[in-house]
């Protein structure tokens, strides 16, 4: 262990940043702060903050191959999962070979302009397509494996990831999925069609989906509630499974975490 590099939530993380920092100082482990760099040779990344810092942290490291502790500075953190006065134990267990890693599924996603692509970026939660203004619909043809699904007349079409299943496609009534399926789902927002259901596809199927000319309202790709890519007419955004798996760290194994978050959050007996 030569390297770690911390994600940190400047409003939760700074102080747990130092003590993290002088920490690995003392075992003379080399420790920075990522600030919008190119990323060299790391070891392991800790994100420090809620799930909003680990789903970040994620697209950062995607193609790096490198654990991630997400240690859990926010209130309930599906995702980040270990307690912020457990860090230093998780990373004993990880030095001695004992940690468990949760391998969460990522999405590749691309926009396709003509035959030029525009914008490429990964996500572990979810891609969403929306209009640029609330309450306006906007229209989409979805192909998967090159076969047509039909037409959304929605608000938006959600492209989640099993981990992405407990966020915003849960609140538009998309299922839940265990964490470490092989599986994306494919949820419209308040579909015109009540037909239009949520639908469970294999997560090694190519998604296309495409915007139809002369929509009522600007057209918008966002990454993980994150990063956002104004569409034009005729776009098309292709969705695969990413080539490596977010590696995340538990704390107490992938099932109890999950679970017990999933029943605080929702309140069930």
């Amino acid at each position: 262990m030569k390297k770690i590099l911390l994600f940190v939530n400047p409003l939760k993380g700074a102080e747990r940043a130092r003590e993290i920092t002088q920490e690995m100082e003392r075992r003379g482990v080399e420790t920075s702060v990522f600030a919008g760099e190119k990323i060299g040779i790391v070891d392991a990344a800790v994100s420090l903050g809620g799930d909003g810092t680990v789903l970040f942290a994620a697209r950062s490291v995607s193609q790096l191959k490198v654990p991630i502790f997400p240690v859990n500075l926010g209130t309930l953190g599906f995702i980040a999962a270990i307690p912020p006065e457990e860090w230093r134990a998780v990373f004993d267990d990880f030095l001695n070979g004992r940690t468990i890693f949760s391998q969460r599924l990522m999405l590749d996603v691309r926009v396709q302009r003509g035959v030029e692509t525009v914008f490429q970026s990964f996500c572990l939660n979810d891609a969403l397509i929306s209009a640029s203004v609330v309450a306006k619909m906007i229209r989409l043809n979805a192909r998967v494996g090159g076969v047509s699904i039909g037409s959304y007349r929605s608000d938006g079409l959600i492209v989640a990831t099993p981990t992405g299943s407990t966020a915003y496609s849960v609140s538009a009534g998309g299922p839940i999925l265990d964490p470490e399926m092989e599986a994306v789902v494919v949820n419209p927002i308040c579909p015109f069609t009540l037909s239009n259901r949520p639908i469970v596809l294999p997560s090694d199927d190519e998604i296309t989906i495409e915007v139809e000319y002369e929509q009522r309202s600007g057209v918008f790709l966002t990454m993980d509630g994150q990063t956002t890519e104004r569409l034009q007419d005729g776009d098309r955004i292709v969705i695969r499974r990413a080539k490596e798996n977010a590696l995340l760290a538990c704390q107490n194994g992938v099932k109890s975490a999950f679970y017990n978050a999933l029943r605080t959050k929702l309140a069930w007996k």
